[in-house]
């Protein structure tokens, strides 16, 4: 029979759709739960306890409730803090998000990469440690900005933003010392992706935006190769933890989330 079980796909608010898209895409019938964590949005500028001490207990209910064929955190700041101890807590398989810095090195030819994520997930150790293994050849700059995660939002409700907040936001980049040489940048937010076109724009020069978006779609299709899937998948949900924003239907809608329901 047909695996009826949604994959759960799980964000502090909109930016997982940039992770649901390239999955949607490669898996056209998988049924879809995305989990949209207003209550506690936005995640990039609380503290790593706060961070460690929500997500697995929230996960836990909400496995619990809709029973998953698997989870993906499509958040670089609650993978980076929390994946370990959500995987340790629950039953179900679990995919998590890091900043795609492999990717970017080997694509870099100048050898200078920007980390662009939230405030949380630019000083994690996690960070670090990707750094050492995959760039340790290059150098690698970061900025946090919790404004981008604002200005995602805002872009999914419709709103359109000046183009010098964005510029403004890649000069955190760009402004440090070798930052001129910047050729190739991590969205290490999956927030930023929904905004590339803008930033890409605001750039003071040419350079490639990397994301883990297409790597974490494989991931999936490895993880639930041979699921039989619906013969066409059933309208997707989107589940918010607080206050559903109704300005987000038309977008959520064209991520193939029919409808909108409150935890």
């Amino acid at each position: 029979m047909a695996d009826q079980r949604p994959v759960l796909f799980f964000d502090s608010g909109v930016g997982g759709l940039s992770v649901l898209a390239p999955a949607r895409a490669l898996l056209p019938r998988m049924p879809i739960l995305y989990v949209a964590d207003s209550a506690g949005f936005p995640y990039g500028t609380r503290s790593e306890a706060e961070i460690a001490a929500r997500v697995p207990a929230l996960l836990g209910r909400l496995a619990e409730r809709y029973r998953p064929r698997l989870i993906v955190i499509a958040c670089n700041t609650a993978s980076t803090i929390a994946l370990p101890a959500v995987r340790a807590a629950l039953d179900v398989g679990v995919v998590g998000t890091v900043p795609a810095i492999k990717p970017a090195a080997e694509a870099s030819a100048t050898r200078v990469i920007g980390v662009l994520g939230t405030e949380a997930t630019v000083r994690q150790p996690y960070v670090d440690d990707l750094t050492r293994r995959f760039a340790a050849d290059c150098t690698v700059l970061r900025h946090g900005s919790a404004e981008l995660v604002a200005l995602a939002e805002a872009r999914l409700r419709g709103e359109e933003a000046p183009p010098a907040r964005f510029a403004a936001i890649l000069a955190g980049l760009f402004d440090q010392p070798g930052g001129a040489a910047i050729d190739t940048i991590v969205n290490a937010c999956t927030h930023f992706p929904l905004v590339e076109a803008e930033l890409a724009a605001a750039a003071p020069q040419s350079v490639r935006f990397v994301d883990g978006g297409p790597g974490i779609a494989r991931r999936i299709a490895h993880l639930t190769q041979g699921t039989e899937w619906p013969e066409a998948a059933p309208p997707g949900v989107a589940v918010f933890t607080g206050a559903a924003d109704r300005r987000l239907a038309p977008a959520l809608a064209r991520y193939g989330l029919a409808s909108i329901e409150t935890l």
